[in-house]
Parts: structure tokens; C-alpha cells; sequence
């Protein structure tokens, strides 16, 4: 890489080879030689922007948990629009399947060290389906406001078991992603007996 190339412009390259990795090989195969390789940049790029290993891939995690809370100012803003099954739909299929945050938990789980940082600046949950699960209980507070999901829905319980099954509809990184449908249908299985609009 040329001397003279912006932090951010370093930051995305690598975080970008990282993701690419972590989809076609999977957490063991992330390395900070095989990510610069990945980048084409050189090996001691990653080391100038970050203290160590663990702290790109905190990092890594921390910007990806900033890109699900865009993604859930967009859904709460979907609230009232549409189905509110479909919007849950197209919710965990943005999330689990055009992203990484499956590899992103894989990873997290893989690394005691990565973990330990983590817990530093967030100490509950698993990171990346904390996030994920604040979205949709964010929407689902929303969608309730509205009068679309039953005012007594409990909402607490309905986000972690949508982001429970979707990441595992998603896990098998090796598979072929789940169709839209497959989705439809363990979302309106969760949110049947809550969900006011008529169903997809």
C-alpha cells in the first residue's frame, strides 16, 4: 500500500478482506497475514492502524454493530409501512444474509481473547445479535405504538427468539442461503398470534 493512504481508507480495505475471509473460510482461517494478503496491501499495514491482532478485530466487530443501528433507524422507520411480517423478513435476511454478522459471531465465539476485549465496552449478550436483537424489539415497539402488533405482544420475548431463528437458519455459512419464503415462514410462526395486519 502507498504511503499517504487515509486511516479509513486502510481501515475498510482490511476490514473488507476480513469479511471476505471469514465468509469463505471461516473464523480459524483469519490471520493478520492472510487478511493483508487478501487486502494486497502490505503486511505491516495492520499493525501501523491497530495496537494488535485483537484490537482490528474489535474494531472489525464494533463498526460492523455500527452499521446494524443504521440498519435499525431504516426498519423503525419501516414501522407502519408494508406487512409486519414482511418487514421482519427482509429485516434477518439484510442482516443474516447480505452481511457477515453470522461470521462475525463465529468468530467472536472462536476467540477467547477477541471475547474478553469485547465484554470490556459491552458486557452483556453476544455482540452483533445484542445489537441485532435491540433492533427488532426497537421496531416491534414501534409496530405495537401503531396498534399493527397486539398491545399486550411481549416484545422482550418475540426479538430474541426472530434473531435465535434466523441465525440459525443462516448458520451453515457452507449452504446455500435460505429462500425468502423459508424466512416468511419462521417469522409469521413467531408473530402469528401478536401481528394485527393482515399477514403476507
Amino acid at each position: 500500500m502507498p504511503t499517504g493512504v487515509a486511516l479509513r481508507d486502510a481501515r475498510e480495505q482490511l476490514f473488507a478482506a476480513a469479511e471476505r475471509i471469514l465468509l469463505r473460510d471461516g473464523p480459524n482461517a483469519l490471520t493478520s497475514r492472510a487478511i493483508t494478503t487478501e487486502a494486497g496491501c502490505a503486511k505491516g499495514v495492520l499493525h501501523r492502524h491497530f495496537a494488535d491482532f485483537d484490537a482490528f478485530l474489535a474494531e472489525l466487530v464494533l463498526d460492523r454493530i455500527a452499521r446494524i443501528e443504521d440498519r435499525a433507524t431504516a426498519l423503525c422507520a419501516s414501522a407502519g409501512t408494508g406487512t409486519v411480517t414482511g418487514n421482519l423478513t427482509g429485516a434477518l435476511t439484510d442482516l443474516f444474509g447480505s452481511s457477515v454478522a453470522v461470521g462475525i459471531v463465529a468468530l467472536i465465539t472462536f476467540r477467547d481473547d477477541l471475547r474478553a476485549r469485547l465484554r470490556r465496552s459491552r458486557p452483556a449478550g453476544v455482540p452483533v445479535l445484542t445489537e441485532a436483537t435491540a433492533m427488532i424489539a426497537a421496531y416491534l415497539t414501534s409496530e405495537r405504538r401503531l396498534g399493527r402488533i397486539a398491545a399486550d405482544a411481549d416484545v422482550d420475548a418475540l426479538s430474541p427468539t426472530l434473531i435465535g431463528a434466523g441465525h440459525l437458519l443462516f448458520a451453515d455459512r457452507r449452504g446455500v442461503p435460505p429462500e425468502t419464503e423459508a424466512v416468511r415462514k419462521v417469522v409469521a410462526t413467531v408473530v402469528t398470534g401478536v401481528v394485527r395486519d393482515p399477514m403476507p
